[in-house]
Order: C-alpha cells, then sequence, then structure tokens
C-alpha cells in the first residue's frame, strides 16, 4: 500500500473541506459535472461513431449490405496502407538510441543537458517499454486520427508484513519512528512494567518512476471548442477501475463501495465495442473487491480561488455522477497527442481510414462483382421446363451428380460470360487514386519488379521520395506535437518528484543521476533521421563526411579548429547506426576524450647552436665548480692540520704550566681557546 501517498491524499481532503474565499466546491461540482457531461457527448455521440466504423474497417470487418448467396469479401486497404506506413515510422524514431535531446540554453548547461538527453532516454526504453506505447498509439492515430499517450509519476511499493508482540513502549516508539515502517497496534497489554504492545510492521521498499501508457481513444474525454492542449477548457481520463485498486490509492472503502458497480459502464461506447466485441463484460460481478467504479481524473481550467484568473486544477471524480473526491492546482495536462494528419483549428484531426476508406468500399464492391461474375460462369444458372426434372437434382451443386429429367432437353444451361476482367482497369484506377492520396505504393517500397526495370533510375528514385515525403510529414507532425508533449512531461515529473540521487547504467557506466542541478528551460529536439534522400544516400554522404574529416585530422592534427574528436566520433555512430549497429560502443567509446601531449617543435638550427653554446658554458661552469672544490678541500685538510698542530701545542703548555706552577687548567678552557682560534671563528 502506498502510505506516504495515502497520507498527501487524506490531507488534500481534509483542505479540500476547508472554507475557501473563491468557488465553494459545491459550485465547483456543478461546474465540473456539467463539463464532463457534455464531453462525454461529444467524444460518445460524435466522435467515437467515426473511429468506430474506421477500426471496422482496419479489421476488415463486414459493411452491412452483404446479399445471402452473394460474394462477401473485403477488400484490406486501410489496414494494407497502415501496415506500410507504420514501419517507416518506427524506422525513423527508433533508429537511434537517442529518441530526443536537450539542447542547453548557456553554456553552464551543456553537462547538464547531455546527461539529461541520456537520463529521459534511459527512463524511456528503459523504465518503460517506448517502443511498445508509442506503437499502439500510433496505430490508434493512423486508424483513427488521434493516438494518445498518458504520462505521470508512478509510486510503487513492494511491501513486506510480520507480527511482533511484547513490545515495551520504548521499543514501540522506536520503530514507529522509522519512516519506512507501518506500523499498527493489534493489542495493547498492560503491566505492572507499563505497557505491552503487540503490533504489525509493514516495510515499504519504495521505486517511484515515470510511467507512460497509451490509452484508448475513448478513455480521453475533452472539451468539444479545443484545438488544441494548450487552449482546452478541460481534459480527461476515464477509466473503469476496481474497489481495490481505489482503496489502495487511499480513498474511503465505504465511499468506494457506494460508487461500485458490477458492469463495466464504458461498454456502451461503440469504440470499444468495436475493438473487440468478444472482451465486453456483460457480466456481473459479484466480489467486492472487484467491483467496478468509474474513476475520472479531470485536468481543468477553474477560477478556484476568485482572482479572476483561471488556474490549472487536477480534479478526480468517482461514479457516474462524477462527485470530487479529490483536487488539487496542477501544472500542465499528462497527456501527448498524436495527429497523423491534423486539420486546422480542430483538435481531431484526419485519420488514414479518412484518405482510403471510400476507396475500400469501392474496391470491395468490384471484388464482390468479380467474384460472382466468375462464380455464375463456372456454375451457370439452368432453365428447367416445369414438371419434366426433378428439381432437387437440378439444385444439388455437387461435382458428377445426375440430374433425371423426363424428356431431353428439359434442363438447358443458362450460360453467362465471365466479365469479370472488365473491372481489373477500374481496380488499378482505385490503386492510383490510394497512392496519390497516400503516396504508397509498391514502386515506392521496391516491391514492383516491373515498374523498377521499366523506368529510369531518376523517375524511381522520385517515387520513393514522393512517398518518403508522405511518410516525413505525418512523422514531423508527430514529433512537432506529441513527442514534445511526451517528452517535456517526462522531463517535467523527473525534476518535480525525483528529489534524490539515482544511480543508473549509461554507455557501459554507472552514473549518478540528479535531476535537481537540471535547468528546466532546456530545449528538447526530436530525432528525425529521415529526409528526402535514401539511406544509401545518406550512408555514401556520411562516408564522404568521415573520409574529409580523417583528412582534416591527419593534416591539421586532432586540435585542429575544423573537426573535432567528439565530432569525428559522432560521424562514425551515424554510419554504424544507419548500417543497424545501435550499441555502438562495443566498436568506439563514448565519453570525454583526453587528448595526449603535443610532441615538442622540431629545434632549429639556431636552437640547436644556442644548446651547444650552452652545453659549453655550463660544462666550464662545471669544471671551475670542481676545481673550487678541490680547493675548499685542500684548505679544510691544511686547516685541521694546522688546528691539530696548535692544539698539540697547548696542550703542551698546559702541562709545562701545571709542571712548573701547579696549576691544572680546565680541558673545557682549553677546547674553547682551541675553538676561538680556528680560522673561521677569527674576523
Amino acid at each position: 500500500m502506498k502510505y506516504e501517498a495515502q497520507a498527501l491524499l487524506n490531507d488534500a481532503q481534509e483542505e479540500m473541506n476547508l472554507e475557501n474565499d473563491g468557488m465553494s466546491l459545491i459550485d465547483l461540482q456543478g461546474y465540473v459535472g456539467s463539463i464532463i457531461d457534455d464531453a462525454k457527448k461529444y467524444i460518445d455521440d460524435e466522435i467515437s461513431p467515426n473511429r468506430a466504423r474506421a477500426l471496422e474497417y482496419f479489421h476488415g470487418e463486414p459493411f452491412g449490405n452483404e446479399a445471402e448467396g452473394s460474394s462477401t469479401v473485403v477488400d484490406m486497404t486501410v489496414r494494407d496502407t497502415v501496415g506500410k506506413i507504420m514501419p517507416s515510422l518506427m524506422r525513423v524514431f527508433f533508429s537511434s538510441d537517442k529518441v530526443v535531446e536537450f539542447a542547453p540554453r548557456t553554456q553552464e548547461d551543456t553537462p547538464f543537458a547531455e546527461q539529461a538527453t541520456d537520463y529521459i532516454n534511459y527512463v524511456l526504453n528503459n523504465d518503460n517499454n517506448l517502443y511498445l506505447e508509442l506503437s499502439s498509439a500510433w496505430q490508434d492515430a493512423l486508424v483513427q486520427g488521434t493516438g494518445i499517450v498518458k504520462f505521470y509519476w508512478q509510486e510503487n511499493g513492494d511491501n513486506e508484513s510480520h507480527s511482533m508482540s511484547g513490545l515495551t513502549e520504548e521499543a514501540y516508539i522506536a520503530i514507529e519512528s522509522d519512516k519506512d515502517l507501518q506500523v499498527d497496534i493489534v493489542e495493547q497489554t498492560m503491566t505492572e512494567m507499563g505497557p505491552l504492545y503487540d503490533v504489525s510492521v509493514t516495510k515499504i521498499s519504495k521505486d517511484s518512476r515515470v510511467k507512460i501508457e497509451s490509452l484508448p481513444a475513448e478513455d480521453f474525454l475533452i472539451d468539444r471548442s479545443a484545438s488544441s492542449l494548450d487552449d482546452a477548457l478541460m481534459t480527461a481520463h476515464r477509466r473503469m477501475a476496481t474497489v481495490s485498486e481505489l482503496v489502495q490509492m487511499g480513498y474511503d472503502k465505504d465511499l468506494v463501495e457506494s460508487k461500485s458497480t458490477g458492469v463495466d459502464e464504458l461498454d456502451d461506447n461503440v469504440l470499444r465495442q468495436a475493438r473487440d466485441p468478444a472482451a465486453l463484460n456483460y457480466g456481473f460481478r459479484t466480489e467486492e473487491v472487484t467491483r467496478l467504479v468509474e474513476y475520472t481524473e479531470v485536468y481543468m481550467k477553474v477560477d478556484w480561488n476568485n482572482d479572476g484568473i483561471a488556474e490549472l486544477r487536477k480534479i478526480c471524480c468517482m461514479g457516474n455522477d462524477f462527485e470530487i473526491v479529490h483536487h488539487e492546482p496542477w501544472y500542465t495536462p499528462p497527456f501527448a497527442i498524436f495527429n497523423p494528419l491534423p486539420d486546422a483549428h480542430v483538435f481531431f484531426g484526419s485519420s488514414i481510414f479518412d484518405l482510403v476508406g471510400d476507396i475500400q468500399l469501392i474496391k470491395s464492391n468490384v471484388l464482390r462483382n468479380m467474384l460472382d461474375s466468375l462464380s455464375l460462369s463456372i456454375h451457370p444458372r439452368v432453365a428447367v421446363v416445369e414438371g419434366q426434372a426433378n428439381i432437387d437434382d437440378v439444385t444439388n451443386q455437387e461435382v458428377g451428380a445426375i440430374i433425371r429429367q423426363s424428356q431431353p432437353g428439359a434442363v438447358t444451361p443458362f450460360n453467362l460470360p465471365f466479365v469479370g476482367k472488365e473491372a481489373f482497369p477500374m481496380l488499378g484506377y482505385l490503386d492510383t487514386m490510394k497512392e496519390g492520396r497516400t503516396g504508397i505504393s509498391k514502386a515506392s517500397q521496391g516491391l514492383d519488379a516491373d515498374a523498377l526495370q521499366s523506368t529510369t533510375a531518376s523517375a524511381v528514385n522520385a517515387t520513393i521520395q514522393g512517398a518518403q515525403a508522405q511518410v516525413e510529414l505525418i512523422a514531423r507532425n508527430f514529433a512537432e506535437v506529441g513527442m514534445r508533449q511526451l517528452v517535456k512531461g517526462v522531463f517535467g515529473l523527473v525534476s518535480k518528484h525525483q528529489d534524490y540521487e539515482r544511480v543508473v547504467r549509461m554507455r557501459n557506466t554507472w552514473v549518478p543521476i540528479d535531476p535537481r542541478s537540471w535547468n528546466t528551460d532546456m530545449d528538447v529536439m526530436v530525432n528525425m533521421p529521415i529526409g528526402a534522400a535514401s539511406e544509401a544516400e545518406k550512408r555514401s554522404a556520411l562516408s564522404g563526411i568521415v573520409n574529409k574529416q580523417e583528412e582534416i585530422i591527419s593534416k591539421f592534427g586532432p586540435s585542429n579548429p575544423l573537426v573535432t574528436l567528439e565530432q569525428y566520433r559522432n560521424a562514425l555512430a551515424s554510419t554504424m547506426n544507419l548500417a543497424g549497429f545501435k550499441n555502438t560502443n562495443q566498436f568506439i567509446t563514448e565519453g570525454p576524450i583526453q587528448l595526449p601531449e603535443p610532441p615538442p617543435p622540431e629545434p632549429t638550427a639556431e636552437d640547436l647552436l644556442a644548446d651547444v653554446q650552452r652545453q659549453s658554458i655550463q660544462a666550464d661552469i662545471d669544471k671551475k665548480a670542481a676545481e673550487l672544490e678541490l680547493k675548499r678541500q685542500q684548505m679544510i685538510r691544511d686547516d685541521d692540520f694546522r688546528h691539530d698542530k696548535l692544539e698539540a701545542d697547548i696542550l703542551m703548555e698546559a702541562a709545562e704550566i701545571k709542571a712548573k706552577y701547579g696549576i691544572q687548567l680546565d680541558t673545557a678552557q682549553i677546547k674553547q681557546m682551541k675553538d676561538e682560534i680556528r680560522p673561521e671563528n677569527m674576523n
């Protein structure tokens, strides 16, 4: 159980009930309820039917105009077109290890921008499965016109509980003060030594992360007047949650149970019905903790404090009456919107279904007529003289079956020629229409050998580049809106909620990450490795760049002003990425490059001559110094000899004085006299 989240939620709920100088809770309830109710009608009644129809076309469902005995084949133009666009989109965004990059605002932000780039890509691809979530959202976008991804900070907890009995009050206080433990008193017993406690102790291990998930389109609500997330009055995520899930989030059990139902109230949405009719929950849930509650997270601009300015608030509602159970100030709606073909000044754009849905319908009718014509030519109708033939034999389609007739000619085949071949030009025309609308064709994908062989290289390149331009437009729309919203949102969540240092493994190195030092105003760049040039042309261009860089470095050295070793490494990494090698660390090392100390310059003739002169002068100096040292040593030896002789004379005179006068001289005095007469002590 998320105990800290529960405590925060409870505090917020208490604050919600306090008196407010602005809007009252009752007024907020009525305002929010009316906006949500209108948004539900807008999505369920006006937007979802077309989405459901698009999904049916994508799945190849019957059109509802089928006649018994006729062909019911359904063309798959929508699915085929989406299937040809999706691989290109995935390659565009996932051909590199870095989906996004952050640009520093100042020179001081450079190391933080590099770290943010590495870490946010780690969060997207390692903490989450970005490939899977975007694949789902982009398929929704291509088929239904809009894909939605939600991002939020998730508090995860791995709880371990055990019981402890007979605790003294001191021990209980010590355990209860541990913030990583949740302590619940089971029983308290009074003794002569004081109270003893039997408690249940739950250790909470937190692992909080950014969570991203693709939302079903019908679960997302927005007001009908919105043209973008920025100007939307309200956005919301509605879903059916279990009683157990909401209680675990910290809501009151009695309140949650009072709002619970036994069925999924969103099953009435036509889009959900079209997505998977077999999975609809028509059963009634009898287990209380598994009963469902409609839970809506609303992000709405409202003047709560009555200052004349509408501020964004997160408002959580429960039940189909949208009872407010929690609300608080918020900073941004946690959604990223992907529109492949946006329409000006409206929120929901066009889809591939909108482009080619009519072509699928027409092609299906043409194919059905062709198959019906073929069937009639193979199995023609017969003319029967009434009463002259056995009708059961006539209607028996078994191969080799006999037909009993009373007289010859009672059964006559009513032959119809096969006219289906006349429809082939129409099918070709419809394919041309599809190619013109989408840019996708066999030739553009290199699948039509005849087309590629019968045209010039420039024409083939033009065809391929035209298809790439269509895919590039969709990719650019995804990048500049949805991906930018997603990355900025994830960056904001990390900066706001990760108030601790996290050590992760990036570039084969364990790196400490602390987002508190980042500049939250850094710009986001989404990698778009797509253009008019083909991959072969890109590899050729990169190869030329690498060769030129190597030439410059070889001629001018690694410290030249044109090409750095980092730029050379980046060019090599890009070449490897185009070749399909994402992990470039196995070939080249990433990280700071330490250049070796440059070698000393080659000496000139003048430098050599001056060096010889310096050596000659130094030799003379060394010779003179050696001679002086010899003289000094000789003088010391001569001085020591004279000193020893003088000392001997003094001792001799001292002995004579003692013998003559009987006076004993102090040896220390003699020593002092000796020292005073040494040459170095004489002025």
